[in-house]
């Protein structure tokens, strides 16, 4: 190579899980771009877009409440005009319904909206955020007014969803924040099965109930804030600070955040994780050469779990959620 020449950018081949042969046995990459974030910088998460699709990143996950779907949109009419890939289909668009419109008569609608927004014909995976809905409002709002929050129509919510992957307008469905009874639920009546349950999972809330159930089911499991969302609002430091994880990551040469995402597939999972930062983008995609020992896995099993986000603010004497248990169902 001439001493002026540029290095040659490698990217990485990021490995797939198979959806339900309901979705077609839809290919999924295991490692997916999240952008919820609590300050939207479209500016900062485009460039951080085209970073990762160059490195070899190609799930991006969003949801019409993150206020991200303009921004990736952008990003990826500007990855195919760019030649960063070679079309749509080699990209994996995971959005969701907010809880306002998480009525049957207004999935579709919604959809139809993100998919305007995101500037594409469909996405590959779209989600029910949380297992209930609030009254229907044109602004998406986190904080969700007590009054506002109303049970889930499982039955007619759902059927809306089949009838847009019918429609072509997503190739499959699942769920986000579902408990094993929740799905249950839908399980019971559901033409098309859920393919994807995306909760909070981490080496400090490990949800090993959750991911067996899901696996029995032939569920895959995605998780957020796979690393304790660290630096959002929502976030804790319990993860990057612990000793154990990081005891495994120096015996490994590796950083606490690699020992985090290879333990999350090593459970069978797949993740959703959040960066900007070119070294970090990079970093988090190597972790496909390298295993964990026995020993590391027994060392993580022993860390003490907590829930990171409870949601208490959905738990109201009056709404569908009187107490956690009805929420979580532990």
């Amino acid at each position: 190579m001439a001493a002026n020449s540029e290095p040659m950018h490698v990217s990485i081949n990021v490995p797939e899980v198979k959806l339900s042969s309901a979705s077609g046995h839809r290919k999924m990459p295991v490692i997916g771009l999240g952008s919820a974030v609590d300050n939207i910088d479209e500016r900062a998460m485009k460039s951080a877009v085209l970073e990762a699709i160059k490195l070899g990143y190609r799930h991006f996950d969003t949801a019409s409440l993150y206020g991200t779907e303009r921004a990736l949109g952008e990003a990826i009419a500007e990855a195919l005009k760019l030649g960063l890939v070679a079309s749509r289909e080699e990209l994996f668009i995971t959005t969701k319904l907010w809880c306002s419109d998480a009525h049957r008569d207004l999935v579709v609608r919604a959809l139809k909206k993100s998919l305007k927004t995101l500037q594409i014909e469909y996405v590959d995976l779209y989600l029910i955020h949380w297992p209930m809905s609030a009254k229907p409002s044109e602004k998406l709002r986190n904080d969700i007014p007590e009054e506002d929050l109303v049970p889930l129509d499982y039955n007619g919510v759902w059927e809306a969803m089949e009838e847009c992957q019918r429609h072509g307008l997503t190739k499959s469905i699942g769920v986000s924040n579902f408990s094993p009874k929740k799905i249950e639920t839908i399980l019971a009546f559901a033409t098309i099965p859920p393919s994807v349950n995306q909760v909070e999972m981490n080496p400090a809330w490990q949800q090993r109930k959750l991911v067996e159930f899901c696996k029995s089911k032939s569920i895959i499991v995605t998780a957020f804030s796979p690393l304790g969302a660290v630096g959002s609002s929502w976030g804790t430091n319990q993860v990057m600070n612990n000793e154990a994880l990081k005891q495994i990551a120096a015996a490994h040469g590796k950083t606490v955040a690699q020992v985090c995402l290879r333990w999350i597939i090593e459970q069978g999972a797949t993740a959703a994780v959040k960066s900007f930062n070119k070294e970090r983008l990079k970093e988090n995609l190597e972790i496909f050469d390298w295993a964990l020992t026995d020993d590391d896995h027994d060392k993580i099993r022993q860390i003490p779990q907590r829930r990171m986000m409870p949601r208490d603010d959905f738990i109201i004497p009056h709404g569908p959620f009187k107490t956690p248990e009805d929420l979580w169902d532990e």
